[in-house]
Order: C-alpha cells, then structure tokens, then sequence
C-alpha cells in the first residue's frame, strides 16, 4: 500500500488497545490518529480526527460494540468500520458485517491479516460508502548541482506558495543537517528539530510528530535541521522513511531541502520522493556537476525522478547559453527561474517569503507557475539524451566558442 491510512482505535481493554497500538505503530501504511478507552466517547472521537478507518474492538461488550459499529457506518461515511474480536462466533460475525463492518478480525491481530485487511478495504471501493479514502501525498526532493544555487529559497518559496491552497498541507523538512538554514529563510525559531524526532523514533505517534513541527504564517510546517552539529547524522535512513511514510498520512505536499553531500540519507529522500528537482545554474561548474550527478544517480536507478531546474536565468550577460547547456548535461529543463537578486536577497532578510515580500515580482510568477505544475502533472519518467544522437563531450560547448 504506498497510500497511508488514518486510524482510529477504540478498546476499553487497556492491555489489548496497547498491544493493537503497537502493532499499527510498526506499519507505514498506516496512521494512528488516535486511541479510545470508552465506545460511549469514540463518536466525538471520529468528529474531531475524521479517520479513514474505525478499528473497534467489540470482546469488552460485543452488544454496545455491535451498536457502535452501526453508528459509525451510519453516521460517519468516510470511515469504515473494521471489528476485532477474540470470538469467531458466525453469529457474532454475521451481525457485525450488517451493521455495516467492513472486515472482521480475530484477536490477537495477525499483521498479515491486518494488511490484506486494508487491501480489501482499498479495492473495494475505498471502503463503500466513501470509506478508507487515501490522502494521497506527493513528495518532491530538491537538490543542488553546486552549493548556493537557490536549493532552500525554491524549497520554502514552493512551499509556502503551495500552502496558499486551501486543499493543500504542505511541509518542509530541512535535510541539509550540519548546514541547513531553512528556519532563517522562515524567521523562525523552532522549539523541535529533526534530532527530536528521530530521539522519539520508536513511539512516534500523531501528537508528537506534529509537535515536532512549526508552522509559519503562510500555512507551511517545517521540520528543520538539528540545533547543535554532530558528527553523525541523528536520524538513519530507515528512520527517515518512517518519518516520511507518517507525515504523509496528513499532508499532501512534503518538500524536503536536501543536503549537498548526497549521502545516504539525502539519496533515502530522494528514492521516497515521487520526484527530484534538480537546481542548476548556467556556468561550467555547475553543468559540469549535473552531468555528474547524473550518472552518479543512474547507477543508483533515481534518475527517472530527476527534473532539471535552471535557476537565475539572466544573471549575466557572460552565461552558457541554454541551447549549449542543453547539449552538454544531453537532457531538457524542467523549468527555468528568472534572476531576481534584490527581491531574494530581500525576501531571506527579512525571513519573508516572496509571496507576501515581492508578491508581483517575475521569480514569484515563476515559483508560483511551478507549483501549479507540481499540483496538476502527473509524475512520468524523463527521458535522458537520445541515444541516436552522438554522446556530447563535458566541455563541447568550449571547443564550438558558445556561451
């Protein structure tokens, strides 16, 4: 299940609502949106969480269960009832299933049970009358062919642009851990970082993840790097896609700052994420760099996510030109972003992203384009040179006197 699904428990049994949490805690796919300990009090529950599934135990008092099941079926279309119960009684069941359950489990839960559970749930219509809907999240990486070419400033700007759609949630997670500075950009003095959460990896839970997060003015969280610089990363890259995998059961955008090091957390994020931008500039440097990039990325399979990202178009009239660059790094430009020096500069200064500091300025037209791009295309795989065409070499643009 690549979709994750919120999940809400209810089970006055305390030692088997513990064991049942546990259990959801170590699947991906799935979010624990909250517990209950009493079936009169699950109503207001549901009210304020809207789940995807209701998870109900029935063994404490299998006739208020059943009475309860009906309710949720009734009275909360979105969210699909699903029973547990020591009992295998075909009565028991069968009464369940008319009040409107739509799995029925034996306690103790079998996770292999539970998942093809969920599956069922899924196929089938997203659990009939609206149920088991998946929030769908799309994750976009963006990484830099040189330090300094506008990785953070895209990543805020895109995000808080992206949260000024009332459907969307959006989060920023800062990846460039010893030199991040994604809270700068923000004005922001975060309470939690990354460190905290990865500390609290193992009871990761709703309330603690999203405490972990500060949200700016313009709707963006962000999740920034570590306070104090270690000499190890403080979250491994099995962590990180827990992480990932949780954040995307209430948002629907992540973007995540990637560092310029591409160590193995840094290519974690990018083999999770649905896509990859890669920010470059039009100097020898920097093009020299996405073509090796590029080949360091296709060994790693990842280079089907990778969108090309031409950043500060016009800084000088002394730049490659993009025809020559074209032919050099041998795949197309995703998408070009005009210089606009005073307004960025500007914009970090004040920690004030560009929609509320330059709301009019070409970069934010450019930025703001994007996001519409980012929202309404699907993810393909980009096609890399034509292989009929002969290999260009590095430095080609040089020997043909271009610029």
């Amino acid at each position: 299940m690549s979709d994750v699904l919120r999940m809400a428990i209810v089970d006055p049994h305390d030692t088997s609502r513990s064991l049942t949490k546990n259990l959801l805690l170590g699947i991906d796919s799935v979010w624990l949106e909250a517990e209950c300990s009493r079936y009169e009090f699950f109503g207001d529950v549901l009210t304020q969480t809207n789940p995807d599934i209701a998870l109900i135990a029935i063994d404490t008092d299998p006739q208020r269960g059943l009475t309860l099941v009906a309710q949720v079926s009734n009275d909360f279309p979105n969210c699909s009832p699903l029973v547990v119960s020591a009992s295998q009684e075909g009565s028991l069941i069968l009464q369940a299933m008319r009040n409107g359950a739509k799995e029925f489990l034996s306690y103790p839960l079998q996770i292999d049970d539970f998942i093809a559970a969920l599956d069922r749930i899924r196929s089938a219509g997203q659990g009939g009358k609206g149920g088991g809907r998946a929030r769908v999240s799309r994750v976009v990486s963006i990484a830099g062919a040189s330090g300094g070419v506008g990785c953070t400033s895209l990543a805020i700007n895109l995000a808080c642009i992206l949260a000024q759609n009332p459907k969307n949630t959006v989060a920023v997670i800062d990846l460039d851990i010893a030199l991040g500075d994604a809270d700068v950009w923000l004005d922001i003095i975060p309470d939690y970082t990354i460190q905290d959460v990865a500390e609290n990896i193992s009871r990761l839970d709703y309330s603690l993840l999203k405490r972990s997060l500060t949200q700016h003015d313009s709707g963006a969280f962000l999740l920034p790097r570590p306070v104090h610089m270690e000499d190890r990363p403080p979250i491994s890259p099995d962590q990180f896609q827990r992480v990932i995998s949780l954040l995307k059961a209430t948002f629907t955008h992540l973007i995540i700052d990637v560092s310029k090091s591409y160590t193995p957390l840094d290519l974690a994020a990018m083999q999770i994420s649905d896509m990859s931008l890669l920010v470059t500039q039009l100097d020898l440097p920097c093009l020299r760099n996405v073509v090796r990039l590029m080949q360091f990325l296709d060994e790693r399979e990842l280079t089907d996510k990778v969108r090309v990202v031409v950043n500060r178009i016009g800084l000088e009239d002394s730049q490659i030109s993009l025809n020559k660059a074209l032919e050099t790094i041998g795949r197309e430009v995703f998408w070009k972003i005009p210089n606009d020096y005073a307004s960025m500069v500007e914009s970090r200064n004040n920690g004030v992203p560009l929609i509320t500091q330059a709301p009019r300025a070409k970069v934010t037209k450019s930025i703001e384009q994007l996001a519409a791009q980012l929202d309404q295309q699907a993810v393909a795989p980009v096609a890399g040179a034509d292989e009929d065409k002969p290999r260009k070499r590095l430095f080609s643009f040089l020997g043909s006197g271009g610029k």
